[in-house]
């Protein structure tokens, strides 16, 4: 390389190591103030232990119910998803590594010509040219442009690992709550199928009375259709069971079939109920974390736009052989070469570096907002699972008490109608319709407490450790 080329291409590199002391890029900063002491509703605890530490296991005590959520770990097609999504911005991230490499290129070619061998003959020579080259060719990263380019895919990466955390919570909780939705239909239609054996023999006791003349036809009669108005509702209770057994097969990745399962008398609240603090959870919330890598993303696209307003600096190098014949071809004399240092100012873009910045940074506001809405939705879910747990447990207590008097209402007025003509049948029929529906009450709230567990166990990020 000339002396002179030498020099020049120093110039160029101290004005770009002179720019470069300029800082067009910004650090990416966490938001402030979005996980306060008041994201949890009337909570006042500074206590950090958290149930979503608990791994899935320990709060899923029921073999059946393990197995399940097993196999959709295993098989869940959305998880299938994520996991090929992470592969993609895996391969993104390792692409935006190797840009700061120089590109090469190798050519090699060989060109036939004809020219006529003298002025105005129709004598037409040929000549063919070989030429073996290569190229190399890299832009210097002196405004960031590149590293903020990395950051962001960095950024897409962990957000889609976040994704994946995200869609493996949420897996966990609808295996489960639909279990526990499928044990409540077991147990509702054993309950009414008992209704419905009970009642059967009521009408063959009111037959007996009628005989008796203690009750009348009419009273027969809405025996009759006592029993039938606990019949009617087994059809649908095992609709209900049959959608929810293939709702779950879905989520196990499998065709729609029956579900093995114990029982809603064997499940049980084995965990202590801790929220732990608001701030927990960035750390535990998938989702949350999602969002914070998506702006994270679009903060460092931003970056990246502000680069395109600058000039950028490439050296392209080329060098190869050329000569008319194969003979002696890697001789000295063949070989050629040139290198060319360019520092390239943007003038007029039609407009497109201005609409790429506004853009970017229209995103980026977008997506700051959403991580802050993301971050007060998962402390409305906390306090809301939480309400509904301990409203649960309190109905469960006086539901208890409620079904214990029913019982005894139905048994008293059965006596009563037997001796007494101050008691009719539409007493009786009163007392048993109020029995049956506290008794499948009874069940939907133990589904309540079950499912809320659930719901919190959820919403504060627990599933994935």
């Amino acid at each position: 390389m000339k002396s002179n080329n030498k020099q020049a291409l120093l110039v160029i590199l101290a004005a770009a190591s002179f720019v470069a002391s300029c800082r067009v890029t910004k650090p990416y900063k966490q938001a402030e103030a979005v996980a306060d002491s008041k994201l949890y509703r009337d909570s006042t605890s500074t206590d950090t232990t958290t149930m979503a530490d608990l791994p899935w296991t320990q709060l899923f005590t029921d073999p059946h119910l393990q197995a399940l959520i097993r196999e959709g770990i295993q098989n869940n097609l959305d998880l299938k998803i994520a996991n090929a999504r992470m592969d993609a911005a895996a391969a993104n991230l390792r692409q935006s590594k190797q840009a700061f490499l120089p590109s090469i290129d190798a050519t090699a070619s060989v060109t036939q010509q004809k020219v006529a061998a003298s002025q105005g003959g129709n004598f037409i020579k040929a000549n063919r040219i070989y030429q073996l080259s290569a190229s190399a060719s890299w832009e210097a990263d002196i405004w960031g442009k590149l590293r903020s380019t990395k950051r962001a895919y960095m950024a897409a990466f962990l957000q889609s690992e976040a994704y994946r955390r995200a869609v493996l919570t949420q897996l966990i909780a609808n295996i489960a709550s639909n279990y526990y939705a499928l044990l409540a239909y077991d147990e509702q239609l054993k309950i009414t199928r008992q209704t419905v054996e009970n009642r059967k023999a009521d009408v063959e006791t009111m037959k007996t009375l009628k005989e008796s003349d203690v009750v009348t036809g009419a009273d027969v009669v809405q025996s009759e259709a006592n029993r039938y108005s606990a019949e009617v509702t087994i059809p649908d209770l095992l609709q209900n069971i049959r959608e929810t057994e293939n709702t779950i097969s879905v989520y196990l990745g499998r065709t729609p079939g029956a579900i093995e399962r114990g029982t809603l008398g064997e499940q049980s609240v084995n965990a202590d109920l801790k929220t732990g603090l608001p701030a927990q959870l960035l750390a535990n919330r998938p989702d949350v974390q999602q969002a914070e890598y998506q702006l994270r993303y679009y903060y460092e696209l931003t970056n990246v736009a502000r680069t395109y307003f600058y000039p950028s600096l490439s050296i392209t190098a080329t060098g190869g052989l050329n000569g008319t014949t194969l003979d002696n071809y890697f001789d000295a004399s063949h070989f050629f070469g040139n290198i060319v240092g360019s520092l390239t100012q943007p003038i007029f873009q039609q407009g497109q570096n201005k609409q790429r910045l506004r853009v970017a940074e229209a995103n980026q506001e977008e997506y700051l907002v959403t991580y802050k809405k993301t971050l007060l939705t998962a402390g409305q879910e906390v306090t809301n699972a939480l309400f509904d747990y301990n409203a649960a447990v309190d109905k469960a207590a006086i539901r208890g008490q409620q079904i214990a008097y029913l019982q005894k209402s139905v048994d008293y007025t059965k006596e009563l109608l037997k001796y007494t003509s101050n008691t009719n049948y539409t007493d009786v029929l009163t007392s048993e319709q109020s029995l049956l529906s506290a008794q499948l009450n009874s069940i939907s709230d133990k589904l309540q407490q079950l499912q809320a567990v659930v719901t919190l166990y959820r919403s504060l990020g627990g599933g994935w450790k």
